[in-house]
């Protein structure tokens, strides 16, 4: 079968890394035919780098009508990673886009619902499944290893921006322009993988801080409650002020504890599960036997986002499954946009989530922005921004 032609959206600092190793022919089965952006500076830049290489477009709709492309990965800002996957898949498409899947999951249901339609490939840049560390998490609790899950804890704090980060770009940090602040933009890598090992949430407790730290309209500082449907708890904090900061997971269940810290899994098993002990243990004091296991971690040779992009063209030419399907990606947004509503209202919020409240709120949030006017495009949902 002859190699797939892929376009580029998006040429900013996502994309031309995408752009980078396609250019370099190092996905195979995969030829890079065209690149698209509306801001002709960067496409200017894209000549330059490469002359005469590739087709460039300063629209979607003329992109669509090429031929040679036959699919696309999306690297444009949140709001328009739906709206472009609709306008792509409807037009004959494959679709790979950046994450997040969007910004409110009423956007993202309809792109979703496209994707079953038409049975096209559809993908999503979660990269972060390819981690060996994070599988091999995925599958001790898969295989029962750790038992039934009864606690997990994320904190996520590493990702430290300064003032002068948000103020490079007026669209940063704006309920217009981003649609959230840490959550959206720095954390749906974890909000993915939290979920993808140890499932999806019933229902959610958030305090959220708007602005707290930093002179932003979003959040930069949030800790979570969750609560899953066996009874289990969950706790999820974040932040872009602390420093140093931590990443750690842990989770325990009835059988043992995981920790993942500085690029290490720590694997804990209980000789007899907590549950069948106590019930047994006639002793009084006392506790199961605990053993340390080394858990071996086979380590990917490629860079994790090639890898995502060789699996989305194995997936067109030879059926092969899909790491991150793109229909996956409501799961950690819909978390997130309940992280929002549930500090709006001050309450708990129930999953799935009423995507119409949050979508309503939202759009108050927008209408009130400050920046609203270097982004009034991405706020009507008419007319895309690639760059």
């Amino acid at each position: 079968m002859a190699d797939i032609g892929l376009a580029v959206v998006g040429a900013g600092n996502i994309g031309t890394m995408h752009i980078d190793y396609l250019s370099r022919n190092q996905i195979k089965g995969c030829r890079l035919v065209a690149i698209c952006d509306t801001d002709a500076t960067k496409l200017e830049q894209i000549e330059a780098n490469y002359p005469k290489r590739y087709q460039l477009y300063s629209s979607l709709t003329d992109l669509l009508k090429d031929s040679k492309v036959e699919a696309l990965l999306i690297a444009t800002p949140h709001y328009d990673h739906p709206t472009l996957a609709i306008e792509g898949m409807k037009a004959g498409k494959h679709v790979l886009i950046e994450k997040p899947a969007g910004v409110y999951t009423k956007k993202v249901m309809e792109m979703n619902q496209v994707a079953e339609e038409t049975k096209l490939v559809f993908g999503i840049m979660y990269n972060q499944r390819t981690n060996p560390l994070y599988r091999k998490v995925r599958e001790l609790i898969q295989t029962g290893e750790l038992g039934e899950i009864r606690r997990t804890n994320w904190i996520i704090t590493t990702w430290y921006r300064s003032q002068s980060y948000y103020n490079s770009g007026g669209w940063r940090a704006t309920w217009a322009g981003e649609g959230g602040g840490v959550l959206l933009n720095q954390d749906p890598h974890q909000l993915d993988l939290w979920q993808w090992i140890c499932g999806m949430p019933e229902r959610i407790q958030a305090f959220a801080y708007f602005g707290k730290h930093r002179d932003i309209e979003v959040e930069d500082e949030v800790t979570a409650f969750v609560e899953y449907p066996n009874g289990a708890t969950g706790v999820f904090i974040t932040s872009v002020s602390e420093t140093p900061g931590s990443n750690r997971l842990e989770i325990v269940g009835s059988k043992g504890k995981i920790v993942v810290e500085d690029q290490q899994l720590r694997f804990w098993q209980a000789k007899v599960d907590e549950a069948e002990f106590n019930r047994t243990y006639q002793g009084g004091f006392g506790e199961p036997e605990i053993w340390q296991i080394q858990v071996p971690i086979q380590q990917e040779e490629r860079p994790e986002h090639q890898i995502i992009t060789q699996n989305f063209i194995n997936a067109i030419l030879n059926d092969e499954e899909l790491i991150a399907p793109g229909v996956e990606g409501i799961n950690g947004l819909m978390i997130s946009n309940a992280f929002h509503l549930s500090t709006w209202k001050d309450s708990w919020v129930e999953l799935p989530l009423d995507e119409e409240d949050y979508y309503l709120r939202l759009q108050e949030k927008i209408q009130q922005s400050q920046r609203k006017k270097v982004v009034e495009n991405v706020v009507l949902d008419t007319k895309a921004t690639y760059s």
